[in-house]
């Protein structure tokens, strides 16, 4: 059953959803396609290669500190209520830090560590991506930008947080958060809907990127 679920991600998840938008980003990623493998560095020096979590659900969660659409869902509580909302269904959160070094949201791995403990968030690593070569293997447009892999590793949710573009954080949370209702759907069996939205913020800051 699960498998038929997975096979048919990519067919079900548009019908009446809110920003839907073509099935795939930059690289080529889809819906139900294979997620890109990686190996990227936390920010306490260990390796952390997408593949040792086959077997769970993995979020990823593109980030910059810098970005007032992220310090909106981090100052709302939002993101880190998601967070602990898959730290609880015992998915494992990836954040991504892919902006490049001279660049809105660049850190350094002490200065990430400070950023998490000041924000008080809880993802299960905090991965550095100063090259851009794990944001762009997976299209990373935005800040904040939010893909949900499934345990046979799939993507079964790219795009939006939620469906508020904005940067007032107030406006989050009463916000329909897209991450949070495709855990729940996967954790019930179901494909998510929407599984594809159009994702919002500031532009992933790249090496060579304005």
């Amino acid at each position: 059953m699960r498998s038929l679920i997975l096979a048919g991600l990519s067919v079900l998840a548009f019908a009446g959803a809110p920003h839907a938008q073509a099935q795939s980003f930059g690289q080529g990623v889809a819906v139900g396609a294979p997620a890109p493998s990686f190996t990227a560095t936390d920010v306490n020096g260990k390796p952390v290669n997408l593949a040792d979590y086959k077997g769970k659900t993995v979020v990823l969660e593109w980030t910059n500190n810098g970005c007032p659409f992220v310090r909106a869902n981090y100052d709302s509580g939002a993101m880190q209520k998601t967070q602990a909302a898959a730290k609880a269904q015992n998915v494992v959160w990836l954040t991504i830090l892919s902006s490049a070094p001279g660049q809105q949201g660049y850190l350094t791995a002490d200065q990430a560590k400070a950023d998490i403990a000041k924000e008080k968030a809880s993802p299960a690593a905090y991965l550095l991506d100063p090259d851009g070569k794990v944001g762009k293997s997976y299209g990373a447009k935005t800040t904040p930008h939010m893909f949900v892999i499934t345990p046979e590793q799939k993507i079964a949710y790219m795009g939006a947080i939620d469906d508020k573009a904005s940067a007032k954080a107030a406006d989050h949370t009463t916000s329909k958060n897209y991450v949070t209702t495709a855990l729940q759907n996967l954790a019930a069996g179901k494909a998510p809907d929407p599984a594809s939205t159009t994702p919002y913020g500031c532009s992933v800051k790249y090496p060579g990127q304005s």
